[in-house]
């Protein structure tokens, strides 16, 4: 699904975290990785950014000692322009849900395996969302999420092109036209934003139809047993 520009040649890895052990663990893991260095670390987000060092992709752990919340943290880098992965135990849900509402690009536990944990920054780095089983959960028990009502036909359509179709493809394999298709699209779009849920990209696509159900999430199972699983509304036709 290429939605996103590839990583740069050597992805420029930062990390905060207010204990040096999981740092060093995190330098050993990435100097075996010729397309990764790790360029900063700090036990805050301030500290990290008055470094004034380019950084492409931080690895985030979820609590702090300095009274910050995964939101404000995450919320801090985005808009530094720089992409984040949340890196935990897993033991907290709702912190989870903090960090993911804000925008970050993911999860990965403390007890991942080092090929796992690779794989997660690697990812992110060149953009895409590092989709696992205790995000979903986080998100799939999130009581501020609220459902988004799609006709079956808007579900398609949403599904398609999330998981990378063209709208001339998605026309195609819908029988409508492209134009049609980026009708359906804005109403969509007009959707999540009336529930306080914007989707201003084609990731951020990708992301709601995972939180709601409409994708699957690696590792989660069927899309349609997730949502069997939602008590939201029933589904209009539209």
């Amino acid at each position: 699904m290429a939605m996103t520009p590839d990583a740069p040649a050597v992805l420029r890895v930062g990390m905060v975290d207010d204990h040096p052990s999981p740092v060093w663990g995190i330098e050993r893991i990435l100097d075996r990785q010729p397309d990764m260095d790790l360029v900063c670390s700090a036990s805050t987000v301030s500290g990290l950014l008055e470094q004034g060092i380019q950084t492409d992709i931080v690895i985030l752990d979820l609590r702090l000692d300095d009274g910050t919340t995964p939101g404000q943290n995450v919320t801090r880098l985005t808009e530094a322009g720089i992409g984040t992965v949340v890196y935990t135990s897993g033991e907290h849900p709702s912190l989870l849900r903090s960090a993911a509402r804000a925008g970050t690009l993911g999860v990965v536990l403390k007890s991942a395996s080092e090929d796992e944990i690779v794989a997660a920054v690697r990812s992110a780095g060149s953009g895409y969302e590092v989709l696992t089983t205790e995000w979903a959960a986080a998100i799939d028990a999130d009581p501020e999420l609220e459902a988004v009502d799609l006709s079956p036909q808007l579900q398609r359509v949403l599904t398609l092109y999330a998981s990378g179709e063209t709208s001339a493809g998605v026309g195609a394999a819908l029988g409508v036209t492209a134009e049609t298709v980026n009708e359906y699209l804005k109403r969509i779009r007009q959707k999540y934003a009336a529930a306080g849920r914007p989707t201003r990209t084609k990731l951020d696509l990708f992301k709601r139809a995972v939180e709601d159900g409409w994708l699957p999430v690696p590792g989660w199972g069927p899309a349609a047993d997730r949502q069997s699983r939602r008590d939201g509304p029933g589904r209009s036709d539209e």
